[in-house]
């Protein structure tokens, strides 16, 4: 039986160049600041971020959860979409790590905008209500289905932090799917934010990390964190290693899962799911359906894997180890589960 992985790009193997960069990838304490691999990767993404300095992580959660500790004090407030990644799956760490509350707002489609931000950024001068410290976007939106932001509307709710005196921290774990959706430069994205962090597992393709990125001042603190958290690494450099490769190879790779992510869409609406493929504008798709439970075990049984995604909807996430003949597939067992239902 033929089996297609489209739980999630997280599943991504890495590739062979990996793997052989990774065993011989040159290694020192990274605590100590001497390990050259990782230094490297810093180094190349802060470069592609137009930011100054950079900061690997274990994971994008980690990446988050240190730039959001970074940014705020205990008791301030940050604003995020109401189904974002560091509000909906990130175990309450802005609470429990930040001390921060947290302020989500219904985006259109994950996307927020300054009309939908603005009536809930605090006023500094009430004593009974905290400072507005840190605005959070998520670019790709999970949840939202991959939705990107456009350069203008990030341009936009820049202007609108700076007039409040907020930071804009963007969760970037799928961001380099962004810019090929949208051909915008990494640096343009990155000059709308104060920070970012941006897996290079998940569609990238490496086994494990994130790297953060930002001003020298705000990774130094950021660190602090990270060893708080006991994300402070030693020879991480075969990990390092794999990354260098991830971000510098294989972002052109990302418009291949965007296409086939496009024919799952167009498929699933032909064979008679509800999914708009005008509306899949990268490697996610949220399907709905009646009984997501029953379709999601009935691909499972022929092989397929994908994830329920709330009462009435599963996902499907293309990514480098799902090709033609896997979606191709993929369709024919959903077409004979629809005609089943």
């Amino acid at each position: 039986m033929k089996k297609v992985d489209l739980r999630s790009d997280t599943v991504t193997l890495p590739t062979e160049k990996m793997r052989l960069a990774m065993a011989a990838a040159p290694v020192g304490d990274d605590v100590y600041g001497e390990d050259p691999s990782i230094n490297k990767l810093e180094e190349t993404i802060a470069a592609a971020c137009g930011m100054e300095a950079a900061l690997f992580t274990a994971s994008g959660t980690m990446g988050n959860q240190v730039a959001i500790m970074a940014h705020v004090d205990r008791g301030d407030e940050l604003i995020c979409e109401d189904e974002a990644h560091i509000f909906y799956y990130e175990v309450a760490g802005i609470a429990a790590l930040s001390g921060a509350q947290a302020r989500p707002i219904k985006g259109d489609r994950g996307i927020l905008t300054p009309e939908l931000i603005a009536p809930y950024i605090r006023p500094t001068t009430d004593i009974h209500q905290p400072y507005t410290r840190l605005i959070c976007l998520e670019n790709t939106h999970n949840r939202a289905g991959g939705t990107c932001y456009s350069l203008k509307q990030l341009q936009e709710i820049r202007v609108l932090a700076e007039k409040s005196g907020a930071a804009v921290h963007m969760d970037g774990a799928r961001v380099m799917n962004a810019v090929v959706a949208t051909g915008d430069k990494l640096s343009a994205i990155c000059d709308c934010v104060d920070s970012i962090s941006i897996c290079i597992s998940k569609g990238l393709g490496a086994p494990v990390g994130a790297v953060v990125a930002g001003t020298k001042d705000f990774i130094s603190k950021a660190r602090r964190m990270r060893k708080r958290l006991g994300g402070g690494m030693r020879q991480a450099g075969v990990l390092a290693a794999a990354g260098l490769i991830a971000f510098n190879e294989m972002v052109d790779c990302l418009a291949e899962d965007h296409r086939r992510a496009k024919v799952l869409a167009r498929g699933c609406n032909d064979i008679g799911f509800d999914i708009d493929p005008d509306s899949v504008e990268t490697n996610i798709l949220v399907v709905k359906t009646a009984d997501p439970a029953k379709v999601v075990a009935s691909l499972k049984e022929n092989g397929v894997f994908a994830n329920q995604f709330g009462p009435d909807k599963f996902r499907l996430v293309t990514h480098y180890n799902v090709d033609d003949e896997g979606v191709e597939y993929t369709l024919e067992t959903l077409k004979k589960i629809k005609t089943a239902m």
